[in-house]
């Protein structure tokens, strides 16, 4: 028999199944075929025997037994001493150890106790009895080995998860626009959370007059909810809505709804805010499907600027077809800054155990504008201190668009 005749693997569950076995190892070969006529009959139980103490942790090593019957008095190696080698040993440590004594001494069952031996039995023991604590002892450390066995195969599924949730993002991330300078001057942060949401962003110039900004949110978490936004993200970057006019974000919504809609996308669906900025009316105009407003600073200087959400309501994308959208017109100041985000940035917990809000996010950006230090990652560094850790539950985008 070689190492692994014992298992097998198991159609249901594809947890390997394990048969019983039992090692004797005693040095009287009496004991050794009284016990194999004991356990003859039981079709499910294999036994061996091992005469020679000395040899016994080699041949468990091979047999890979699911109990063991331990002599208590050998030559040369006593049981106890075995029982320590036993639970030394990294492959024989939690194999379940029966002793068998000759002796009903209080004194002698703790030695073994305290040697490792799980049980205790005066040889010969009867029949039945015998028979039934190999099969407890047997069963439980079967759960246990395919416990471990689906432990360690939680273990690599998570980690092949992760791998492609880490794909994923760094996909994602590829996709996000390059930091601009110049008349629009743009900055941002992505964190994709341990789980990977949906956040992803963009803008691009639609003609020479008209530059359009958007940042979008899918429900959920995991690749499948990362892969909506990509592909909404794609729309978006080519334009490739029908009858739609991509200076109008009321159109762009809409359309986006009805091309969207959840049923199509596993029940998937996701907030966006669009906006235009017009060159030449150095204005802008937006619309908003469920997301949260985006905070404009803004004045004839950075002294002077105030804080301004631009708020407007409207529905998520995919929640109800035919939906129409308000648009609506933000005249833009000389001294202009843009902060657009998801919510994975302010819903985080506070110290005192209370919830950070929106109207507190949005203050927060206004101190921190004051001070002249109001870049996406100082943001982000203040949403850290408040939450008191590094990481967010939640994706979390921050875009910041300077119209110089």
């Amino acid at each position: 028999m070689t190492s692994r005749d014992h298992l097998s693997s198991s159609p249901k569950d594809g947890l390997t199944e394990h048969g019983i076995q039992v090692l004797l190892v005693d040095d009287q070969a009496i004991i050794g075929e009284a016990v194999r006529r004991m356990l003859v009959e039981e079709p499910d139980i294999r036994f061996h025997y091992c005469q020679d103490p000395a040899q016994a942790i080699q041949t468990a090593c091979d047999i890979h037994p699911t109990v063991i019957l331990l002599d208590l008095v050998m030559p040369e190696i006593d049981g106890l001493t075995l029982a320590k080698f036993f639970r030394a040993s990294p492959k024989t440590r939690e194999i379940p150890l029966i002793v068998l004594s000759s002796k009903e001494e209080a004194v002698t069952k703790a030695e073994a106790f305290a040697a490792g031996a799980n049980d205790y039995l005066v040889k010969l023991p009867d029949k039945i009895e015998l028979i039934a604590r190999i099969r407890y002892h047997s069963n439980a450390y079967i759960v246990r080995l395919q416990r471990n066995e689906a432990y360690e195969g939680l273990l690599a599924s998570q980690k092949a998860l992760t791998n492609e949730l880490n794909q994923a993002a760094a996909y994602v991330r590829s996709l996000l626009p390059k930091r601009l300078e110049g008349a629009i001057r743009t900055d941002w942060e992505f964190l994709p959370s341990t789980s990977l949401g949906g956040d992803s962003f963009g803008y691009h110039w639609i003609d020479e007059d008209h530059f359009a900004i958007y940042l979008l949110d899918v429900c959920g978490h995991g690749v499948g909810a990362a892969l909506l936004s990509i592909s909404a993200l794609n729309t978006l970057r080519s334009e490739s809505l029908n009858y739609v006019d991509f200076r109008d974000p009321s159109q762009v919504l809409a359309g986006l709804n009805e091309v969207y809609q959840m049923e199509a996308h596993h029940d998937m669906f996701f907030t966006i805010w669009y906006g235009v900025f017009n060159r030449k009316r150095h204005d802008l105009t937006f619309a908003n499907g469920g997301h949260p407003p985006p905070i404009a600073r803004t004045g004839d200087s950075a002294d002077t600027a105030e804080t301004v959400p631009l708020n407007l309501g409207g529905l998520i994308i995919g929640g109800l077809p035919g939906q129409k959208y308000k648009k609506s017109t933000f005249a833009l100041a000389p001294c202009t800054k843009l902060y657009i985000y998801s919510d994975g940035i302010y819903e985080v917990p506070k110290p005192d155990g209370g919830m950070f809000k929106l109207n507190d996010f949005i203050e927060l950006v206004g101190s921190l504008s004051r001070r002249g230090d109001a870049s996406p990652k100082r943001i982000i560094d203040a949403m850290r201190r408040i939450q008191n850790r590094e990481m967010f539950d939640d994706d979390v985008s921050l875009l910041e668009v300077d119209f110089l």
